[in-house]
């Protein structure tokens, strides 16, 4: 037997098993946070332990860790991926603002005795310091508002990379017991970063140094000891006195940009003999550094970039070419250095994890190795890009982007995809 309800009555009934269902879910809902805080509370009790036998003070793990309960917001970030990439301009932009540079420029200026003294310790030009500074927290203005020992300890407990969050837990908690700043001070980023120049815990106790003389080491209110650690932090690092980050280069319209991996280091005088100059179409003065290697972070119409030692070091701060090149080029707009030569293409924007992973799908349907499609454009996406572009006659930049995408996408001839 078949029986019709009218839309109100099957209506009514959804409504009906609702308000059934929910209590139910409810009742779960909470079994499941009760569940959850005391595996958190087990494994506090664990960490305790492991921290007074480790030297920390029971009355800093008293305060520091009482009532503490992990925190999604935390688990939330961690785990969130950007939903689009940013090119290299988008990035630039945001990152080396004309905002950003003229309070750089005003820092630069009201700070002039302290970064000489900083530089004349260390090595590090006050323009690079005055970068990273704007880079890390807009020269101080944001340091971050999260409770750093409650996001630590989110992290050491979660399993994803608990090992190293505990470490730096328990560098936090040193930080606290030795007196440097009041727990209440003690916030940052979602990942423990802390202070006006963002050290991770464990690095604040290696790199962080008392600038002000105080005795004490606080990275939060005071510019001097801020300053100082950045300094030091980078000659640990091995920057190179007296020598640049890089410059910005032009190629020939001939060039081989499979050399453009900013791995290879070689000399000046071969960069030269393929015919790079620099930005003005100069031959590279001799007095640069003698063995660079070449970065070009957008496709073959942005700027392309030979770089030293020191753009390795500032990759040890923040392992990003990107990142690097702003530091570099916001140091230079500092000292009023010529702008990038090359400005943003009409179609340059990002793509979405969706479209890489499209991108990737499309290249490996025509035979191309990609490797997995994974939404993460690594070597092996790269050189299937290149030899794609290489077999139609484009410039073969490795670079993915909405531009080699629509062009997949078509599958056009080798007559239509000629370079515009």
């Amino acid at each position: 037997m078949i029986v019709f309800f009218s839309p109100r009555l099957a209506k009514s009934l959804a409504l009906i098993a609702c308000l059934i269902s929910a209590p139910i879910l409810q009742a779960q809902a909470e079994a499941t946070l009760a569940e959850d805080s005391r595996s958190f509370q087990s494994w506090l009790a664990d960490f305790k332990l492991r921290a007074l036998s480790e030297g920390i003070s029971a009355a800093t793990l008293e305060k520091a860790l009482h009532n503490l309960v992990p925190s999604e917001q935390i688990l939330q970030s961690d785990r969130k991926q950007p939903e689009f990439t940013r090119t290299f301009f988008q990035y630039l932009e945001a990152a080396v603002s004309p905002l950003r540079v003229e309070n750089g420029k005003i820092q630069y200026q009201n700070q002039r005795a302290l970064l000489e003294e900083v530089e004349q310790k260390y090595g590090v030009p006050g323009a690079y310091l005055v970068a990273f500074w704007g880079m890390e927290t807009n020269y101080g203005r944001f340091t971050g508002n999260l409770p750093i020992i409650q996001s630590l300890a989110t992290l050491a407990y979660d399993p994803r990379r608990s090992a190293f969050f505990s470490q730096e837990l328990l560098a936090a908690l040193r930080i606290l017991d030795r007196g440097d700043v009041p727990l209440e001070q003690m916030q940052g980023s979602w990942a423990g970063a802390m202070g006006q120049v963002q050290f991770m815990p464990s690095n604040y106790l290696k790199y962080a140094i008392d600038g002000d003389g105080d005795g004490k080491v606080n990275l939060w209110s005071s510019v001097p000891d801020a300053l100082h650690s950045a300094g030091y932090f980078l000659q640990q690092l091995g920057w190179q006195p007296n020598q640049d980050w890089g410059l910005e280069v032009q190629l020939p319209s001939d060039f081989d940009f499979a050399l453009a991996d900013g791995k290879t280091p070689r000399p000046l005088q071969d960069w030269q003999a393929m015919g790079v100059r620099d930005a003005q179409g100069k031959t590279l003065d001799a007095n640069y550094a003698q063995n660079p290697r070449l970065v070009l972070p957008s496709d073959y119409r942005g700027p392309a970039f030979l770089v030293f030692d020191n753009f390795r070091v500032i990759r040890r701060w923040n392992n990003s070419s990107h990142y690097a090149i702003a530091v570099g080029y916001l140091a230079d707009q500092l000292r009023n250095k010529a702008a990038l030569s090359k400005s943003r293409p009409t179609d340059d924007q990002g793509l979405s994890l969706i479209e890489i992973k499209e991108l990737q799908t499309q290249l490996s349907q025509r035979g191309y190795a990609v490797g997995e499609v994974d939404g993460i454009i690594g070597g092996q996406t790269r050189a299937a890009i290149r030899a794609f572009q290489q077999q139609y006659g484009l410039p073969a930049d490795g670079y993915p982007s909405i531009k080699l995408l629509n062009q997949l996408r078509t599958t056009p001839s080798k007559s239509s995809l000629e370079p515009s």
